[in-house]
């Protein structure tokens, strides 16, 4: 069974922390080790892990994709989204984090965001969880 969590972006381009979100779906599961799937079943969204203490990080991120991202080429998409999903597709549609003692492994300054590419929209994301030996 998975888990969809339900969440609303309010920016063209945005980075959701979701560490909290994916924690709390934890502390509710009794799989103390194994691995958490995060998927994130849009074709203009991505998930992705980062730096989640200094906020420039994000900032840096975005700025990047929209320079080298940007809707002046000669897209041939006619909804007219191709960046978004050029972004989305350059970051992925999953990540793959370690469970260990019922919590997420992950490095001191690591979260996990949803990166909204063409909103603000109505989202959502799933989450499986595996038990490991």
């Amino acid at each position: 069974m998975h888990h969809k969590i339900d969440l609303i972006t309010s920016q063209p381009t945005q980075f959701i922390d979701i560490t909290a979100r994916i924690r709390s779906i934890l502390s509710a599961n009794p799989v103390k080790s194994g691995v958490c799937y995060i998927f994130v079943p849009h074709t203009t969204a991505a998930v992705t892990i980062n730096e989640n203490a200094d906020p420039d990080v994000v900032s840096d991120i975005t700025a990047f994709l929209k320079k080298n991202i940007d809707n002046a080429y000669d897209y041939r998409h006619l909804e007219g989204n191709s960046p978004a999903h050029i972004k989305a597709s350059m970051l992925g549609s999953s990540a793959v984090v370690l469970i260990e003692n019922g919590d997420l492994v992950l490095g001191t300054w690591q979260g996990v965001y949803f990166c909204e590419f063409d909103g603000p929209r109505s989202r959502n994301f799933l989450v499986k969880i595996f038990a490991g030996s």
